[in-house]
């Protein structure tokens, strides 16, 4: 089959022909219909974050597919089914996966980074952890829901906790941030959305942002966010991964209110705790997204109350794959998917 292979950030990615996987008696192949192109992987690619499994390995971890083998135990699933395949796989037997935070399981493996992923044209799974697509969802857009909308859908649902009448700023509006801008519009709440792409803000309006801030034209942008709420936001998320933008989020809520850190960095910040406490603030942090979510937020999506062809903005297939990377630097894309 063919395949894109990880061999190291010294040399890069490169389509190759390579076996198709064989699986176990648990373990289904899907035919990948396509697979999202996710800023973790230019992490990866660029950023000298190491892959779990040394490469080379295959990466992608925002697939969608039709299975066209099963295993000899398996018995939820049939051959020609439409499946999602979240971007992390769970243990189900660790003290924080019988909690019910399946998503800071202590045995997770993740697609494309503990075993090969989806850049290919098969991927092999264990059967446990798929889910149902219904007909009514566009089967290559359904993609995007493994990883650019899950992981919004847990931030802004369980760790930022969005409810009615909420005011949310969202830093960040790239695939993940202008998600959360999605979702916490569908949860109810008025967002104000920061970037410092003037197309992005744009998304970010078509997407139910009811204010945009350009970071670039003003001089904080915590100051604005307090003047357009009227003294801070009930809630920030941030959904960049930048030191500068984790601490004007900070300093954009309210007394009472609450910050949720979506974006990765490895640098340390800097915050006042003083503040956290005289002013009863809370920071959260969240990660991925627990298999119980995705049901509904699969719902919500076959609904129509989120909208995914409208987050792929690009389509690219293997060959082309590097280009996925290209418009996600230059800041023109949402989502690309790659199209085996």
């Amino acid at each position: 089959m063919k395949a894109a292979v990880f061999h190291g950030p010294d040399v890069g990615m490169k389509v190759e022909d390579i076996p198709t996987p064989t699986i176990s008696d648990d373990q289904i192949l899907v035919k990948v219909a396509a697979c999202g192109a996710c800023h973790t992987d230019l992490h990866y690619l660029e950023h000298g974050v190491p892959t779990f499994k040394k490469p080379p390995i295959v990466l992608g971890h925002e697939a969608s597919g039709i299975v066209s083998e099963i295993g000899s135990n398996v018995t939820n699933v049939q051959v020609g089914q439409r499946v999602l395949i979240p971007a992390v796989l769970t243990c189900g037997k660790c003290q924080f996966c019988r909690m019910g935070r399946e998503n800071i399981c202590s045995a997770m493996m993740m697609l494309g980074n503990h075993f090969d992923g989806a850049y290919a044209e098969y991927v092999a799974v264990p059967s446990k952890d798929v889910l149902d697509l219904p007909e009514s969802i566009p089967l290559e857009e359904a993609s995007v829901i493994a990883d650019a909308l899950s992981t919004p859908y847990h931030a802004v649902k369980n760790r930022a906790q969005v409810r009615p009448g909420d005011t949310v700023v969202v830093f960040g509006c790239g695939g993940v941030g202008i998600n959360a801008v999605q979702l916490a519009t569908a949860a109810g709440g008025k967002v104000i959305a920061v970037d410092l792409s003037e197309r992005k803000l744009e998304w970010a309006k078509e997407f139910g942002a009811a204010e945009t801030v350009n970071a670039s034209q003003v001089d904080r942008v915590s100051k604005e966010i307090k003047k357009l709420t009227g003294g801070g936001a009930d809630i920030a998320i941030e959904v960049i991964g930048n030191p500068r933008t984790i601490e004007e989020a900070f300093e954009s809520v309210r007394i009472g209110g609450r910050l949720c850190v979506v974006g990765y960095t490895h640098e340390a910040i800097s915050i006042v705790a003083g503040k956290i406490m005289f002013k009863e603030l809370e920071v959260v942090g969240s990660l991925g997204c627990r298999p119980v979510d995705y049901i509904p937020l699969i719902r919500m999506v076959e609904q129509g109350r989120i909208d995914v062809k409208r987050m792929v903005t690009h389509r690219f297939s293997l060959d082309d794959i590097d280009k996925a990377f290209e418009v996600m630097k230059q800041g023109t894309s949402l989502r690309s998917i790659i199209v085996p």
